[in-house]
This record gives structure tokens, sequence and C-alpha cells, in this order.
């Protein structure tokens, strides 16, 4: 085999004192399988190459993969803790000073007393994201509830996973990414993709999308701009931002109506089906059409071409979950495959493209609001008894389930929320309407942020804690398609950094809270804890032990004891989680936005990722090669929308909304509606667009709209051109 020789090539040329180190990347849920080459006499990770013998992506690796390694080392890597002397520089780099641990450690601990004291248990809380391992996810919850016995815990899934879980839990009574493993999607006949910029938020799952064409299957692309995978999809369904519930409306009714139904699928593992049917007659080609602006014909032709097909996925992503009916879409989507009978089997299914590493993992154990490990839930007092016993905790002394990320920033607001420790986020650039979260931010009486950077959220901070990378630890992730995987600890911490988990077990401690954490010295302890929490829940990691994880190159949850080797396949005996086990076939009505464009705001804003940069870009804006190649971000505007405009490419423009505005460079470019305009979310400060979003909320999800707004551009004066440059 070629890569058999090239890996034999490769490895002749390491030096003699270098060693590899099997683990994944950092970023995205495709957790792209990479050998870390780490110099044994400095301890320090010199490189990286990829992993040919990983099954999910095969040696492929995109631009951030590659220079991950990259962040271990960085010279901006925070070292030692910061306290800040001077609040009024709160929003600033201004006003830290180094500490000692035991300084900063004393310092929270006082404080985190003195407002619980003061306003109860429940003024402080807990921000937290899931690019951390399980181990840590787990450790969150568990330090949240019973180290500082507050119900305010929430996480930046919140802004990107959580209303793909919300349709899930809704349309199968459980969530799990996707129902069959990324190794059969370029098998499948027909792949439907919406709202996700596949080719560069998950370039190393293309290999997979141009084979299912090159078999002489079809690709269906739903997105309102003209993307890298739209221009080679077999029908691009270019519809308006917000409108994807009316065009999944219309897919399933086109499939009913032209007999792609499978009614014995139907009649013998579903329910809903009669007033989803009833619901969806309505949504006609030229209704549809009205609504999205997509052509009737394609949408017949897009309906025909998934019907006909013997096997087909549906994907999606972001586009379609960060609306304010992003659990709806979600469903309505996956009505596709329920009616069809397009899932429980290989080659068939629904799939999410999980934009962060532990997307999956981070939202199963503890971090939402209202769920404990193993997804069960805080309103269940057999889940809660469950999670006590292991907890060594009574149900009386677990706290209530408390609200939702945005959400605490208005508790911040009306001071029922009084202090917060953040850690993996970076909410000063990720959430909505910014200028009101900075605000809010910058009021809290005390802020704690673990980090191993100074982010933007971070320099709001009281105490700012210094964390380890993903390469100085070890643990478990779950990537996109449910399968649990290790990362493997390549370099010792740099400085007097520590792990996350190893600083939640030793502020327990100073908060009186030592017996409860204290037995975690290690992060297989962790683990073991961990995969114990989570046994006979939904998400059920027990069986998942490290030395299978190894052994299976990873194991597919739920995995429920040693014999068990995991479940790459969801509902292959067609029984559903909900109590009458059967799938939920959901009825939903089309709602609008919640901004929609008017006279004085006639565009649609809608915002996305670029292949070279991650999140809130707190990593990957250090990296020389990826800022190099994208630097600062623009707004993407139509040649007749910018004619009408009167402004020209790389011409300085005023992007404004109701609650902000951003000064960008204008790229003209055909690949997006006229109605449209577009802008990546990566950048801090005056560059991010989400000063323009809205914080309208999905009522079940409770996420926020980020994926459209009602948006205005103007010209400014070239004074103002030379000063936002």
């Amino acid at each position: 085999m070629l890569k058999d020789k090239f890996q034999q090539n490769i490895a002749g040329k390491h030096h003699p004192k270098e060693k590899l180190v099997k683990t994944h990347c950092s970023y995205c849920g495709m957790q792209c399988g990479m050998n870390l080459r780490v110099d044994t006499d400095s301890n320090t990770i010199i490189g990286v190459e990829p992993r040919y013998d990983w099954p999910v992506t095969r040696g492929k690796m995109c631009p951030k993969g590659v220079t991950a390694y990259q962040q271990t080392n960085h010279q901006d890597r925070l070292l030692k803790p910061l306290i800040r002397d001077d609040a009024s520089k709160k929003g600033t780099k201004e006003g830290f000073r180094e500490a000692s641990w035991d300084e900063a450690y004393d310092l929270i601990a006082r404080r985190f007393k003195e407002l619980q004291a003061e306003y109860g248990k429940d003024t402080l809380s807990v921000f937290s994201g899931v690019s951390m391992t399980n181990e840590k996810c787990y450790l969150t919850g568990k330090f949240a509830r019973v180290g500082l016995q507050t119900r305010y815990i929430d996480y930046n899934g919140r802004f990107c996973m959580a209303s793909a879980a919300a349709g899930f839990l809704r349309s199968f009574g459980i969530d799990r990414g996707s129902t069959l493993p990324w190794t059969d999607i370029h098998q499948t006949d027909c792949l439907f993709i919406a709202g996700s910029n596949t080719a560069e938020c998950h370039p190393t799952s293309m290999f997979r999308v141009w084979e299912v064409q090159n078999r002489g299957g079809y690709l269906i692309v739903v997105d309102p701009r003209e993307t890298p995978i739209a221009r080679r999809a077999d029908v691009h369904l270019d519809l308006r931002p917000g409108t994807d519930l009316a065009l999944a409306n219309c897919m399933v009714n086109l499939l009913i109506q032209n007999g792609h139904a499978d009614h014995e699928y139907i009649a013998n593992y579903t329910s809903g089906f009669e007033e989803t049917q009833e619901i969806v007659k309505v949504f006609t080609p030229e209704y549809t059409s009205e609504i999205t602006g997509v052509a009737p014909e394609k949408l017949i032709r897009a309906a025909e071409i998934f019907g006909k097909a013997p096997n087909a996925i549906v994907m999606f992503a972001r586009g379609i979950e960060q609306q304010v009916k992003g659990a709806d879409n979600v469903s309505a989507y996956t009505n596709m495959c329920l009616v069809t009978g397009k899932i429980g089997r290989p080659k068939s299914g629904v799939a999410t493209l999980t934009g962060q590493g532990n997307g999956q993992g981070g939202r199963e154990h503890g971090q939402k609001s209202d769920l404990l490990p193993g997804y069960r839930k805080l309103t269940n007092p057999k889940h809660v008894q469950e999670v006590c016993e292991v907890w060594g905790i009574t149900p009386e002394e677990m706290p209530l389930p408390g609200v939702s990320a945005f959400e605490m920033f208005e508790l911040m607001e009306q001071k029922t929320i009084r202090g917060m420790y953040l850690l993996c986020s970076n909410p000063a650039v990720s959430a909505p309407h910014l200028n009101y979260v900075r605000s809010v931010l910058k009021d809290l009486d005390f802020m704690v942020c673990a980090d191993f950077f100074l982010s933007e959220s971070a320099e709001f901070a009281d105490v700012v804690l210094p964390s380890v990378t993903w390469s100085e630890d070890e643990g478990t992730v779950t990537n996109l398609e449910g399968r649990i995987i290790k990362i493997n600890k390549a370099q010792e911490p740099l400085g007097e950094s520590k792990p996350d988990w190893l600083i939640h077990v030793e502020l327990a401690e100073r908060l009186g809270r030592g017996d409860y954490f204290r037995h975690l010295q290690t992060a297989s302890q962790v683990a073991d804890e961990f995969r114990l929490a989570s046994k006979g829940g939904y998400a059920d990691y027990y069986g998942a032990t490290w030395d299978k994880i190894d052994r299976q190159d990873g194991v597919f949850w739920p995995c429920k004891d040693e014999a068990d080797t995991g479940t790459p396949y969801m509902f292959e005996d067609h029984k559903y989680f909900h109590p009458d086990g059967r799938a939920k076939i959901c009825a939903l009505p089309y709602r609008p936005s919640a901004e929609e464009p008017c006279e004085e705001y006639p565009l649609r804003l809608t915002t996305g990722r670029v292949v070279y940069h991650y999140l809130s870009g707190n990593q990957t804006r250090r990296i020389p090669f990826l800022r190099d190649m994208c630097p600062e971000p623009y707004v993407e505007v139509h040649p007749e929308t910018a004619q009408q405009y009167g402004i020209a490419h790389d011409e300085v423009v005023r992007l404004f909304t109701r609650r902000g505005e951003c000064f960008y460079k204008v790229k003209v470019i055909e690949a997006i509606r006229k109605d449209t305009v577009f802008v990546p979310y990566h950048y801090g400060y005056e560059q991010s667009v989400n000063l323009l979003t809205i914080a309208a909320l999905d009522p079940m999800s409770r996420m926020p709209e980020f994926k459209v707004c009602a948006a205005q551009i103007t010209k400014v004066p070239a004074a103002a051109k030379e000063a936002a440059r």
C-alpha cells in the first residue's frame, strides 16, 4: 500500500531522540488522527504528522490541524496565575500582576465564600466549554453542583450544538450526533447537506463526500452561499437565511406526495405521521419558493433524488441550528429520513457536522443547566438519586436546574448572579449582542477565568488561572460520530499551568469541599468515576475503558459493560427512546425569524467560519500561518447589491444592525444571495460580528439566532475608512 510505504519513509526521517505520541487534533468534531513529534531531550513538541491508521480521516489534516501543535509552546501562553489589582481596567489587558497559585486560590475561595454568604449559594455561576476532555467536562459539572453548590452552570454548546441536541431528543428520545459511523458516508447514494460549509469547516470529510459523486451518487446542498461544496452539488438549494423549516417541510411533502414514503416503516416504528402530513400539505414548491427564494424546480428535483435513492444520509450543521427555530429545523430535516425509512441501517441516517472537538461528549455529562452525567435529567428523581450515590451527596443537596448560557448573562445584569468561573470559552467574542454581554461581564462582582491564553473574555476577570493545552493532558473525547477516542499526553505542562480537572480538585479543597474531590489525583481516576457516573444513563460510557478505546480505535456509545464493543449504528432494532418505543415524526408549522428585513434594515446578515480559524479565534489567530492566511474579517456582498449601494471590492463599509456597528472591507462575490451579507465570526474586539447579532433564543434549545438578523450597509467617509484599516 502506498500509505504504508509513506509511513515507512517518514519514520526513517525521524530524529533518533524523537518520539511519536498518538493522539487527535484539538479542534473540530472530526478529531483527525495525528502523531505529535516530541523531542525527548527537551520534552517539547516539535511537529506533527498525520495518522493513516485512523479510520475516520485516513491521514487527512486541515490547515488548523497541521499547525495545532504550535499553540502548546506559544509565546503568549499563560505560565502563572494573574490577579487584577486595578478593577477600573476590567476589559483590558492592563491591571494584572503575576501571583502564586496559593495566593490566587486563597483570593478565589475568600471572594466566593463572601458572595455566597451574603447572597446565597446560587449567586455563583460556571460558564464552561466543550473543547475539553470528557473527564474535564464531567468534573466541571460536579464542581459546580458539589464544589460550589450552585444551580447555575451552562456551557458554550448553547451557542453551537444545543439545537441538534433538542431536535434529536424530540425525534428519537436520545441525542447522539450521528446515527451511523462516518466510514459509511462515501458508500451512500445521496448526501443531503443543510447549513454546512463542509469544505471549509470539516475539510477532512470531503474525500468521502466527493466519493459519493464519483460512484454515481448525488449531492444536495442547502445554503444561502455558493460555498465550495455547493458549487459541486447536483442541486444547490440557495435559500434565504432563516427559512430552512419551510424548505424541510416542502421536502417531506414532496416525498409523501410522490410515493417515496415507507408506510410500513411509518406504521410500525413511528408516531405523528398523520399530523405532519396535514401540516406539510401547504408547502408546495411554489409556496415554499415564495418563502425561501429557491426555484420550485430545484425543490422538486432535490426531493426526487432523495426519494429514489436506495440509501441516503441527511447531514446538517450550525446553518440550520443557530436560529430561533433551530430545534424545529433539526426535527424537520430528520423527518425526511423517518418518512422514507432511511435510518437505522448502514449507509442511511442522520448526522451532524459538529463544530467543537468534544461537542458531543461535552453536552452529555453534566455541563448543561438541566442535565447530569450520562444525559440524565435533573428533573427526574431516579436520575438524581443515581448520580448522588456516585457523588456521595443526598438528593436534597443536589441543586435545581439552572438556565441557559445567555440567560445567565441576563441574571448577571439583574444581580441574581454576581460571580462567575469561566473556563474553555470566550463569550466576549462568541456570544450574541456583545455590547450587552461585555457590559455585564465588566459589572460582575468577581470573575475567575481559566485559560492558556489571555482571551478577550479573560480580560474581564479578577483572577486568571493558567490551564494546559490538549497535548499536555490525557483523557477521552467523543467525536462527531459518537465515537469515544483517547487524547494522549505529549508534553509536560508549560510553566506553572495545570489541567482544568486538577484546578477543580484543588479549588474544592480551598472551599471546604475537598472530601468530594480529594480522591481524584490523576486523569485516569477522574475517568473511572466519570464512567461510573454515566453507567445506566442514556449516554452510557461505562464499558468504554481506555484499553478498549485503544484496542478498537474508539468505542461508540452506548457501551454498557466490558463485553460490549459499542454501538456504531443507532436504531438497528428500530427501537427508539421515547416511552412508546417509536420515533416521533414532528408536525412543525413554519414561523419567521425573530428579526425580518424591513425598509430600515433590508439585508439579512449571516455568519460562519473560514477554513483557517476556529471558533472565537483565541487559538488560531495566534498561529502565524493561519493569521496570515486570513488576518481580518470581511463582509461578502453580491455584485448587484454592491452596485446598488455604490460600494466596491476592498472598500471599507459600515455594517450595522439594531445592536451595533462594525467596519469591514467588502468582498464582492457572486457566491451569495443578493439579499444576504456574510461575515466570518472568528475575530475579537471591534471586529467581532457578534456586536451585530441578535440574542433571540430558540424556545426549546435556548440557542441564539446567530445565523440571521436584519442589517444595513452604508458607505463611510475616507477618514473613517482609514481608521478602520
